[in-house]
């Protein structure tokens, strides 16, 4: 039974059909025939086409990192909860808590400005490669490669036709194989519409992340404004509601197993192409090393959290951060070794081989790379850990540190440019120094900065500045000493006096800087690593990347009966499935679909993760669902399906066959995290809120139900089974 399990983990990839995260332009010729094999009731036209409206224009990357999509006339967006829960936060105070007890605007006039917050649309594609690739050779050095690259691309900008309120995006597919051109339009008026408590959209919080069974109302509400024509414009009070061409119909039908579904989004990154031993180099010393990092960071943070409530409201968005992506790799681990991963590349990688070796043509074009590649990632090795181990202890979970690497950037126009200019930049500084002290409490990164120097002089080399820091802390007695000298000593931690210093002159800023305590510490730290890890990195990384470009181009090669999917790289992209269980390991089975009975079999009173507001209690015991509610009388929240997802996909539309809305993809499972590297749709899934679950929170726990009247609500268009 064991045997045979392991069998059908290491053959999936192979017997199950084609996954990816697919480009939309394509989709016709590459999908089109297996996403209607597979259940899809519409045509590729309908979800992509580059004049006519389509379900891409409902879709957008919002803030720069999730996916929203339009569900209305009136520009009306839906996103994930998480993904508006830095815009939440800033428009939260202890008097207005939206984070705790949620928000809804009862009409226009009470939807709430979100500084910052955009969402991009993208309006056409084009295949650029020819045009990106003329003049470039394979004899060229990369550096050279890439100047003219850079080159081809600037010219493509300038004799590509766009109205002024569209901006052009070209990036490489296939590790630079194919390059292709986005004409985009970004709005940067948004307003907060609504979202529910925390209570209800983090539900479970860290305990539950990437976890299934999963009962997380994951969901967050904001309208995009436009001028009267239409357009992207700043805010401006008497800017309109955007019309989009497309908006998403919503589904009331929902879902069964077997259900053929699509994300649709933009995915952050992959790399799904990469050899045995750079994904043993990521499960094996890299992922373990930052795991290790962010436990230490996210225990110290937890402990204050808990302890007051302000430092809670103002820690929350960070912790919550850090935490992502510390589960999201210690799943990643473990997904790696337990569904056998590295097997699986040895197997691919032998099959390579053996066809290259058997055709005197490839042997002499491709003979060569997988050696050379395994070699060059060993030799990396050393230093990518060190490059990691800098950015998780010097800069990512150490506010003070990266605030220092912020300000040098002043000394190094100082040294360059001199006072006057200078001069400029310093009276631009008060707004980045108010954003960084809104949430910023110095005992907090006094005790992780401890714990983050303690880890550095542990685990990183002497010539790395482990030897340094273990000196400064002898000298002070030890690492919590040495960050109490530092915090009483530094004007970096302290509002008052780091203002008052920039109104000073250039040379006094300087100056200051420069002796600043915790300046000199983050600089002595940089400049070891600037010294002796940066340049073998430099040197190395640019053959890594000639040789994974000449190995992806010699996959398409030699494995011409597959279809090859480019790695996500944050632009738009479509993946399909079906709506789908899963058995994890032997006798254990997961079913596809949660309901608000499993909120209330998780349900803690007066806990941070696990409490349920009274109201949602009250209609869950008069099971007062209304149109909401399955065949069987039950409140469906969450499912899960066999697409293809990762970073970037939070936000994204969950759709039918027929293009309809029916969830908001939000999360993966556990076991399925190594995605990134290894897909397996035998354990890969992803987790997406059902649409009746967000309008059920919006209409009966909310109050909010004239939100609905705008919306397209279809009911009855699914074919019965």
């Amino acid at each position: 039974m064991k045997k045979n399990f392991l069998l059908l983990l290491l053959l999936a990839p192979f017997l199950l059909p084609a996954q990816g995260m697919w480009l939309p332009l394509l989709l016709e010729k590459q999908n089109e025939k297996d996403m209607k094999a597979l259940g899809l009731k519409i045509s590729a036209d309908d979800l992509y086409h580059g004049v006519d409206p389509s379900v891409k224009d409902a879709i957008c990357m919002f803030d720069g990192g999730c996916t929203g999509e339009v569900i209305s006339p009136d520009g009306l967006l839906l996103t994930n909860h998480h993904c508006g829960f830095s815009a939440i936060q800033q428009l939260s105070t202890l008097e207005n808590n939206y984070i705790e007890n949620g928000y809804w605007a009862t009409d226009r006039s009470t939807e709430l400005p979100a500084p910052g917050v955009t969402a991009m649309f993208v309006s056409r594609m084009e295949d650029v490669t020819a045009l990106a690739l003329q003049n470039v050779s394979e004899s060229m050095a990369e550096r050279d490669r890439q100047s003219q690259i850079d080159k081809n691309i600037a010219q493509i900008k300038v004799n590509t036709k766009k109205e002024k309120w569209e901006e052009l995006l070209i990036r490489p597919f296939y590790n630079g194989n194919q390059y292709f051109l986005f004409v985009t339009q970004t709005f940067k008026d948004l307003r907060f519409v609504g979202a529910p408590p925390s209570s209800i959209g983090k539900f479970g919080s860290d305990t539950d992340n990437w976890v299934w069974p999963r009962h997380t109302g994951d969901f967050s509400m904001f309208r995009i404004y436009a001028d009267k024509d239409g357009h992207p414009a700043p805010y401006q009070v008497d800017n309109v509601p955007y019309h989009p061409r497309q908006f998403l119909p919503i589904s009331l039908d929902g879902i069964e197993e077997g259900d053929f579904t699509m994300v649709y989004g933009f995915p952050g990154r992959t790399d799904e192409y990469l050899t045995a031993t750079a994904v043993a180099q990521t499960g094996e010393v890299l992922d373990p090393a930052k795991v290790a990092i962010r436990d230490r960071s996210l225990k110290i943070m937890d402990g204050f959290m808990r302890k007051d409530p302000a430092v809670k409201i103002a820690y929350v968005a960070k912790y919550a951060s850090i935490a992502n992506a510390w589960k999201k790799w210690l799943g990643e681990m473990q997904g790696l070794k337990t569904y056998k991963a590295l097997d699986i590349k040895n197997r691919y990688e032998a099959e390579f081989t053996q066809r290259v070796e058997q055709n005197a043509d490839l042997k002499y074009r491709f003979g060569n790379l997988l050696p050379r590649l395994r070699q060059l990632y060993k030799d990396q090795e050393p230093y990518i850990f060190a490059r990691d181990y800098y950015s998780e202890t010097c800069l990512r979970n150490n506010e003070i540190l990266a605030q220092a690497a912020s300000l040098n950037s002043l000394i190094e126009v100082f040294d360059k440019n001199g006072a006057v200019f200078f001069a400029q930049k310093q009276r631009d500084i008060a707004p980045a120094l108010n954003s960084f002290f809104k949430d910023y409490r110095p005992e907090v990164d006094e005790a992780v900065f401890a714990a983050m120097a303690e880890l550095y002089a542990q685990n990183t080399k002497p010539e790395w500045g482990a030897d340094f820091v273990q000196k400064e802390a002898a000298k002070y007695g030890g690492f919590p000493q040495l960050a109490a000298h530092i915090f009483q000593n530094s004007v970096i931690p302290n509002r008052e006096k780091l203002q008052a210093l920039f109104t000073e002159s250039p040379d006094k800023v300087a100056e200051t800087l420069r002796k600043d305590p915790a300046f000199v510490f983050w600089k002595t730290l940089n400049d070891a690593f600037q010294t002796n890890v940066q340049p073998k990195l430099q040197e190395i990384q640019p053959q890594i990347n000639l040789l994974q470009r000449q190995y992806m181009a010699a996959q398409m090669v030699v494995f011409k009966e597959k279809k090859f999917f480019p790695d996500a790289n944050s632009t738009l992209r479509l993946t399909y499935g079906k709506v789908r269980g899963f058995s994890p390991r032997d006798a254990v089975s997961y079913e596809y679909q949660t309901t608000l009975d499993g909120v209330m079999e998780k349900y803690i009173p007066g806990d941070y993760e696990f409490d349920v507001p009274q109201k949602l209690r009250d209609l869950w015991q008069s099971k007062d669902y209304g149109q909401y509610a399955t065949p069987d009388g039950r409140l469906p929240v969450a499912f899960i399906a066999s697409n293809h997802t990762t970073g970037g996909n939070s936000g994204s539309p969950a759709l039918d066959a027929r293009g309809n809305l029916i969830g908001l993809n939000f999360d993966r499972v556990w076991e399925g995290t190594m995605s990134d590297l290894n897909y397996n749709p035998a354990i890969c899934r992803n987790i997406m809120v059902d649409v009746r679950y967000v309008l059920f929170i919006v209409d009966k726990f909310g109050g909010a139900g004239y939100l609905l009247q705008e919306m397209k609500l279809v009911k009855g268009k699914k074919k019965k089974r």
